[in-house]
């Protein structure tokens, strides 16, 4: 099931985790509505870099969330985050262009030069940017 043009339901939940542990992690509808504004959000990121978006994660049930290390009450688990990269742009680079576009998000972080979260608010768009590293923690900015 499409999401949007080119995000899946599948690959907005998928997870080895759960599936290894056997959690559900099958979204109720106010979450579906969630992660179809999130997919909106991730096809105007596709169009900024003309590139397609790879999710490595999306939506956590709070069960799945918890067994990966998540943040308790992180957007993932309402539908509203989702770790990304595109391919041949660094994750640096993907971070200070979302972070220098006009895209209205809640929070950018620049995750251990690896990916970038992306999440959304309920409501009002902080366009919050941090970078976090290894042995640093949490940095203010995309560095």
């Amino acid at each position: 099931m499409y999401l949007s043009e080119h995000f899946t339901l599948a690959e907005m939940t998928v997870s080895e985790t759960a599936a290894r542990r056997g959690l559900d992690n099958s979204p109720s509808p106010q979450i579906m509505a969630n992660l179809r504004r999130l997919c909106a959000f991730l096809e105007r990121v596709r169009l900024l870099h003309g590139k397609p978006v790879l999710v490595s994660s999306g939506y956590r049930s709070v069960e799945l969330n918890s067994a990966l290390g998540g943040t308790p009450g992180s957007a993932h688990t309402r539908g509203l985050a989702a770790d990304i990269n595109v391919p041949g742009v660094t994750p640096a680079a993907l971070a200070r262009s979302v972070a220098d576009s006009r895209l209205m998000f809640d929070q950018l972080i620049l995750e251990y030069d690896q990916w970038v979260h992306i999440g959304l608010g309920d409501a009002q768009q902080r366009r919050q940017l941090l970078t976090i590293r290894r042995g640093t923690g949490y940095l203010p900015g995309v560095v």
